[in-house]
């Protein structure tokens, strides 16, 4: 009798290990990345992971005099090298470059999860600490290469996104939206920034990103989610996933889109007047789920995080269930890929790169850290038609790649892109810590 109950006891710890094994092992993509990209990508069946697919690319920085690789007619060079994980870029009205040197704050708390993401986000180059600073870039002469740099502001936490507003300068710190006065032509602001509004902090997801309104009067304020699928709770996610509008004289605000696990990027459409993000999307549904996104943002939207997915697939783990919201979660505009981390965005505007980007957006994909085969790790062009949303058949078309070497090491990795005053693309690059300069040969 006990050596049955032994064998009865082994078999059902083997089907334990073996069932754990499944669901923990890495997923590899059954799809190419192109087939879950587009206005109608490719959505499988989820593969749902108790732990999710490791495969962050190891940072390893440029060898010397190695560079990225620009499009065929283009070429690149650094507009500004040696900086601290630069990431986020905003040009002033002068032509001069601020760059936002910033990382996440400390991860703090006991558990696998905190362990895990600091390794990942260590081996991925964002484990050192955040300089804090914004930086000044000016290229007087023209030529494509910042000779002066100053540190404009200093003492932030973890600053992000930058904008101008009536003589203000607002920059989304992790906890708060602050500002200071600014003077056309300054080098450095030693102003204490005053806050405007609070903002949650915390958890994962902390870079927040600010714009101003076609209104001239609100501002928007991106805040991604604490979390994957809200798994420690909806009160740990009060007031993120969001796309917050700010009327800062009177420091008031409102939800202006929900739903959005993390709208980084966000972009006003020049010709529509209309607000763009791109998001990325939730883990641990396999390597070919969910795709990252980019689409137009209105008042009063929902995307559905974490209850949904893609315009209404239902995300199972996620409890308590929400049916009601089903028929209303939006679908996003544009499918990006699944995992590829998109981040920076900017619409082609005043760029002049020839013909081929004149109506469309580029955007950084900062690159995936949980799909096998990597995705990412480049800035992609994405089409529009005459109708302001992205072409019916437009794929994205790579602008500027190279950021993995022959090994699959990550030799920098894409954030924010901007046009500079000549109207070439400059690229944020944490990894390689420098500024690369796309323009026409």
């Amino acid at each position: 009798m006990r050596k049955h109950i032994l064998i009865v006891l082994g078999l059902i710890i083997l089907v334990g290990i073996a069932g754990f094994t499944w669901l923990a092992w890495p997923d590899t993509a059954r799809l190419d990345v192109n087939q879950v990209t587009g206005k109608r990508p490719d959505i499988t069946a989820p593969r749902i992971q108790m732990l999710p697919t490791i495969g962050v690319a190891k940072a390893v920085g440029w060898p010397k005099g190695a560079m990225p690789t620009a499009a065929a007619g283009m070429k690149v060079q650094p507009f500004a090298a040696g900086l601290d994980h630069p990431r986020w870029l905003y040009r002033l009205p002068n032509g001069d470059v601020l760059v936002a040197e910033t990382n996440s704050p400390p991860r703090k708390g006991p558990g696998v999860v905190t362990t895990v993401m600091n390794f990942l986000m260590g081996r991925a180059g964002a484990g050192v600490p955040s300089a804090n600073r914004i930086t000044l870039l000016r290229d007087a002469d023209g030529d494509g290469v910042a000779e002066t740099r100053s540190a404009f502001m200093t003492g932030l936490n973890s600053p992000f996104g930058m904008t101008l507003m009536d003589g203000q300068l607002y920059i989304g710190n992790t906890d708060a939206l602050v500002r200071v006065p600014y003077t056309e032509g300054a080098t450095r602001i030693t102003a204490k920034p005053e806050r405007v509004i609070p903002l949650n902090g915390g958890g994962n997801h902390w870079a927040r990103n600010v714009i101003a309104a076609p209104d001239g009067k609100t501002l928007y304020v991106g805040v991604g989610s604490a979390s994957n699928i809200a798994e420690n709770g909806m009160d740990a996610e009060k007031y993120r996933a969001n796309i917050l509008q700010v009327w800062p004289k009177d420091k008031n605000w409102r939800i202006y889109a929900a739903g959005l696990r993390n709208p980084n990027g966000m972009a006003i459409n020049p010709k529509s007047g209309q607000l763009w993000t791109v998001v990325n999307e939730r883990d641990m549904l396999g390597s070919d789920l969910a795709p990252d996104y980019l689409t137009q943002v209105e008042f009063g939207d929902h995307f559905g995080w974490p209850w949904y997915y893609w315009g209404g697939y239902p995300d199972d783990r996620v409890e308590p269930k929400n049916p009601a919201l089903q028929q209303y979660a939006k679908r996003p505009d544009y499918a990006l890929g699944p995992h590829v981390a998109a981040l920076g965005l900017t619409f082609a505007g005043d760029a002049k790169l020839g013909d081929r980007f004149t109506n469309g957006v580029f955007v950084g994909e900062h690159g995936s850290w949980n799909r096998k085969p990597l995705s990412g790790y480049k800035v992609v062009y994405i089409p529009f038609g005459d109708t302001g949303f992205p072409a019916a058949n437009a794929k994205p078309v790579d602008v500027l790649g190279g950021f993995l070497n022959k090994d699959g090491e990550a030799q920098g990795r894409p954030v924010g892109v901007i046009t500079d005053k000549a109207g070439a693309l400059l690229v944020a690059d944490d990894v390689g810590n420098t500024i690369w300069r796309v323009s026409t040969k």
